[in-house]
């Protein structure tokens, strides 16, 4: 018998694109089983590769424009713009993105969001009434400073001197907001739904990742607290225990605070844009996966929410990974798990991810074929 099979994998982080993942699975698994019908439909909770995914789904074309990285070099970014309804999609990876700066060559003290105001000038150029940010990958910690201060932000101490670098927030008493603060509606796709401060905050739970040592904690507590506090101050409420106000170093908390955007989760809005639901109506099988298939993907991320949607609408799920964290070989939510590990190492599945995703697809074709 022929399914209707939707493809519908997050990227496998630093090896494959969500699009290169769901090609890859497609050809294995039509090796298997060529009678049946594939569609797919690469996804993304608002990291690296949400621009890719997003303006597919909405036919938005690509802008290029020089700006600068996260480190304050130079660089060419890539953001989209779809003219009929006037929207901008962002992804801060493109710009501020940790995976574009050599590994280890920079502190996070040094690194802010500056870079990422060029982007969001161009959009209000371009005259958007709407802006999509995905802010995963980040390699900052600046609580959005940077990006604010490119918008026209300023930032001073008590001794009237002008902060430039976000590692002297604790110094701040006074924002000055630009002429023109007011902006079009902007939605931030965050993946978490961290505090920017304390110890779920920002500083303490991504700040390894990016370089921040157990002894670099107190000092960026202690900035990322000023900013906030004086935040609280100036608008008259405490936006830094907003749900995903941590997301990105805190770029969340900036982005809702300086250019009065919302947050919402990034597998909520590629699920609106690409009308999941609808699509899940004629399937009969769907096909899902990851880099690393763990507990953090039953709490909110892309490929958890699609095995729940599944499991609401009783439609087997099958779930292909980089690799399984222990004890989740099999889970309610999900037909069947699979990893790469299953059939190499860890460091030849990297080496030659689309083959080996595709061999793993098509035994999982096989075996479900026999069911």
């Amino acid at each position: 018998m022929s399914l209707n099979v939707l493809i519908v994998p997050d990227k496998f982080k630093g090896t494959l694109t969500a699009l290169a993942a769901a090609q890859a699975i497609a050809r294995g698994w039509s090796r298997e089983r060529p009678q049946d019908s594939l569609k797919l439909l690469p996804m993304t909770d608002g990291g690296d590769g949400f621009g890719a995914v997003m303006s597919q789904l909405i036919q938005a074309r690509p802008q290029r424009i020089k700006t600068r990285n996260a480190a304050l070099r130079p660089c060419s970014a890539i953001w989209w713009w779809e003219a009929h309804t006037k929207t901008a999609i962002i992804e801060t990876a493109q710009v501020i993105g940790l995976a574009m700066l050599p590994p280890g060559q920079f502190h996070p003290f040094e690194l802010d969001t500056f870079g990422l105001g060029k982007l969001v000038q161009a959009a209000r150029t371009k005259g958007a009434r709407q802006i999509l940010i995905g802010i995963g990958g980040s390699a900052t910690n600046d609580g959005g400073f940077g990006l604010a201060r490119a918008m026209g932000w300023e930032f001073w101490a008590a001794n009237r001197k002008p902060i430039r670098q976000w590692t002297e927030l604790h110094q701040l008493v006074e924002l000055r907001p630009p002429p023109r603060p007011g902006f079009g509606r902007i939605t931030v796709a965050v993946d978490v739904r961290n505090p920017l401060l304390g110890v779920r905050g920002a500083t303490r739970v991504y700040g390894p990742q990016k370089g921040l040592r157990a002894e670099d904690f107190q000092r960026a507590e202690r900035c990322l607290q000023g900013l906030a506090n004086e935040a609280r101050r100036h608008f008259g409420h405490d936006l830094a225990k907003s749900a995903g106000a941590g997301a990105a170093g805190g770029l969340g908390f900036g982005l809702m605070a300086f250019l009065g955007a919302k947050s919402e989760s990034g597998f909520a809005l590629f699920a609106r844009h690409a009308k999941l639901n609808r699509q899940l109506r004629s399937t009969d099988l769907v096909i899902t996966g990851e880099g690393a298939i763990d507990r953090s993907t039953l709490m909110g991320k892309g490929t958890g929410e699609i095995a729940q949607r599944c499991q609401a609408r009783k439609i087997p799920c099958l779930g292909l990974a980089g690799c399984l964290a222990p004890g989740l070989r099999r889970h309610d939510l999900f037909h069947e798990l699979r990893a790469l590990t299953d059939l190499t190492t860890v460091a030849a599945a990297k080496a030659k991810p689309a083959i080996w995703l595709e061999r793993l697809a098509k035994l999982a074709a096989r075996s479900y074929s026999t069911d």
